[in-house]
């Protein structure tokens, strides 16, 4: 025992020095690396100011040239037109993407189509709307997640293009309006001579719901006032039976009336396939690397020089080593 002890200290004294001169030699390498790094800079000053400026200038000049713009477009299908509204927007993303002016131009009619970088289509998840006053809706959601998570579920491409809403993307080099392409986007969209005869049909059914509400509420009114002026004669109070439930009457005529309100406003909101609710149009930009090249590059063309010049110096190196 006693001679193994002074060896182990021996050891431990022999690692602390080992590791000392590696942490020595750790820093003096970095201190190296600064110096040279610092001398690098000093010597090659000019050209790294020079690098500095002129990327400062042409990312100036791209931020004022390649402007990005977004645009949002929101659409109402109806008739059950979403899925072909969704297909004919993927049509029109794959012939984006394949710089197809000559279909763009003659088949969608956009005046400058060379300015469309991409198009998309995305649902406006809106749960109260998909379940107001739809059960089985209402249903649906909750059989589903039972298994699976609420949020999944709205989110879901199923669910999802059933909402009432749905926003069509833009992103453009430059500037557009409703003449140039919002307007032959939406002619496109409602060329469907399938949909123009479904559209006929909804819309006489409709008008036909309307004219058979407007009856019904005359002869609801005329009922009531037949009861009123009975009532006032009798100057007495009335009980009412099962034969004559004057409260369904008029709940039934309450109804009638949102009814009405209801069918009036669908008549506006289907005179389209493809309804335009709203749009927003050439909002700048900003997001990533858009407007900030001025920033951006001088760093990339200094990082690009010290790395030509590394590259050189190691390459010089090797070609010692192989002499």
């Amino acid at each position: 025992m006693s001679t193994k002890v002074p060896q182990n200290a021996e050891d431990q004294e022999i690692d602390l020095v080992l590791i000392s001169k590696k942490f020595s030699n750790f820093f003096a390498r970095i201190s190296t690396s600064i110096f040279k790094g610092i001398q690098f800079f000093i010597k090659n000053w000019v050209f790294v100011l020079i690098l500095i400026v002129v990327g400062f200038v042409v990312g100036i000049v791209l931020d004022r040239t390649q402007k990005i713009y977004d645009s949002q477009l929101i659409v109402t299908p109806n008739f059950g037109s979403v899925d072909y509204l969704y297909a004919k927007i993927e049509l029109l993303k794959s012939k984006i993407n394949e710089q197809d002016t000559l279909f763009l131009r003659k088949e969608v009619g956009f005046k400058d189509p060379l300015i469309l970088s991409k198009i998309e289509i995305k649902p406006i998840a809106d749960v109260y709307r998909f379940i107001e006053n739809k059960e089985n809706n209402l249903e649906l959601i909750k059989l589903m997640s039972e298994n699976s998570d609420v949020n999944k579920i709205i989110e879901d491409n199923t669910t999802s293009k059933n909402y009432t809403y749905h926003k069509i993307l833009f992103t453009t080099s430059g500037f557009i309006d409703d003449d140039n392409t919002i307007q032959p986007l939406l002619n496109y969209l409602n060329k469907s001579e399938y949909y123009k005869k479904i559209q006929i049909v909804a819309l006489k059914n409709i008008q036909e719901k309307i004219a058979q509400n407007d009856t019904i509420l005359n002869q609801i009114n005329v009922l009531l006032n037949s009861f009123s002026k009975s009532a006032n004669k009798s100057n007495s109070t009335v009980y009412y039976n099962e034969n004559f439930q004057i409260d369904e009457v008029l709940k039934t005529k309450q109804k009638l009336i949102a009814d009405q309100g209801y069918n009036r406003l669908e008549i506006i909101n289907s005179d389209k396939i493809i309804k335009e609710n709203s749009q927003v149009l050439n909002v700048l930009d900003t997001k990533k690397i858009n407007g900030k090249l001025k920033l951006i590059l001088p760093f990339l063309f200094l990082f690009l020089f010290i790395s030509f010049r590394f590259v050189l110096i190691f390459y010089k190196k090797q070609s010692k080593k192989q002499l």
